[in-house]
């Protein structure tokens, strides 16, 4: 089974959290907003409701998902507790090793 940090990082669960967070939609509806086939959308909302970041509540036919607010504290939580004090430190000294482009073009 997979944590909910490592669910989130998959760049389609992403967005779909993404777009959950506005208002709760159908498996249809944000199937809709991708390239991808409604089973694919259905096995990334599986994989998310596994790990606490999202439900789904059925209404006649059809499954109603939102985000648990629950679970994406405790993924605030699991990030907060990975990024360190060394962690910052590390993007600094990338950051002057290699200046973000609009910084070496002055």
């Amino acid at each position: 089974m997979t944590d909910a940090l490592s669910a989130a990082a998959e760049p389609t669960r992403r967005r779909i959290l993404q777009l959950l967070a506005s208002h709760p939609r159908t498996v249809t509806a944000i199937a809709g907003e991708f390239t991808v086939t409604r089973s694919a959308i259905s096995q990334h909302l599986l994989l998310l409701a596994q790990v606490g970041l999202v439900e789904a509540e059925k209404v006649g036919r059809e499954r109603i998902y939102r985000v648990r607010p629950a679970g994406l504290r405790s993924l605030q939580a699991e990030i907060d507790r990975f990024w360190t004090d060394e962690l910052d430190q590390l993007v600094a000294d990338a950051h002057a090793l290699h200046p973000p482009r609009n910084e070496r073009d002055r």
